[in-house]
């Protein structure tokens, strides 16, 4: 008879009374980020149309997990999908709000290539709004104003989040690539630079920086190929904001991320083409 041995008092780690969970750290975040955009600046359009489209995305995430996985789903991404589309949206109308929460989730489930969805949900839910219904949506476009404090804590608390993720690297390479082509469109236009740098310090891009960009599920890989895609981003930003295209960061994103991701699987497809052993057919 075996007897299972435990392991010293000294080897087994201790349990961290204040630890929380990864899965829970990117909600808590984007709920920091809507209590301090909307207490300082009143970001939300209302609290039911954010309400609205957060239960539309848990319910739908909950519906189609089990329809098409067998599984229930931890309702974290569903949560971060619905209060980004109740933060970001702008709309009289309360259908928007549950039409784009669904778009959202449901391109999880069907927009997948080689069993990957290649889109951010609330990217492409938005991105897909703001073109089809440009006389009903728009986008939040508010700034933190001259207030840096908020600005300050949410960059402070979503700083050490995104590197506890081990994501830092792709918000910290967005963001300086967005200050030098700032600087850039900035010599060639003539505008002041600070109107150019202005745009990053509002709430919209707190969530883009945080959240779009360094989604798990639809970021290739690498390190070093998730850098080099958010410098295309924010290229392809640029490009866009040179051509007066409004949401440049939205479609920036909806064009770049899942290139880099087709690109990634096509990759991976030819990789185990080639290693994959030759069948000899005898005569």
């Amino acid at each position: 008879m075996s007897a299972t041995i435990a392991p010293p008092m000294e080897l087994q780690r201790p349990k961290k009374i204040f630890s929380l969970d990864n899965r829970y750290l990117a909600p808590a975040l984007i709920t920091l980020i809507l209590l301090v955009g909307h207490l300082s600046f009143g970001i939300l359009e209302s609290y039911q149309k954010t309400l609205l489209a957060i239960v539309v995305s848990i319910v739908a995430e909950l519906i189609l997990s089990r329809l098409f996985l067998g599984t229930w789903p931890v309702i974290a991404s569903a949560y971060i999908s619905g209060i980004s589309v109740g933060i970001l949206l702008r709309s009289p109308a309360y259908w928007p709000y549950a039409v784009c929460a669904l778009v959202s989730i449901m391109s999880k489930y069907v927009l997948r290539v080689k069993g990957r969805h290649i889109w951010n949900p609330s990217n492409f839910g938005i991105s897909v709004l703001l073109f089809l219904a440009p006389e009903t949506v728009a986008s939040l476009s508010i700034q933190w104003g001259n207030y840096l404090l908020p600005m300050v804590v949410v960059w402070i608390l979503g700083s050490v989040t995104i590197y506890r993720l081990r994501r830092f690297h792709i918000s910290g390479t967005y963001v300086l690539s967005f200050l030098l082509f700032a600087i850039l469109r900035s010599f060639l236009t003539g505008s002041p630079w600070q109107a150019e740098v202005a745009p990053i310090t509002g709430p919209m891009y707190q969530l883009f920086i945080f959240f779009m960009v360094t989604d798990p599920k639809t970021t290739v890989r690498s390190k070093k190929g998730q850098m080099v895609t958010v410098f295309v981003v924010a290229l392809v930003e640029t490009i866009l904001r040179l051509n007066q295209v409004v949401y440049a960061p939205f479609y920036a994103l909806f064009i770049v991320g899942p290139t880099a991701m087709l690109i990634e699987i096509w990759r991976d497809s030819r990789r185990q083409t080639l290693a994959a052993p030759a069948v000899t057919v005898a005569a």
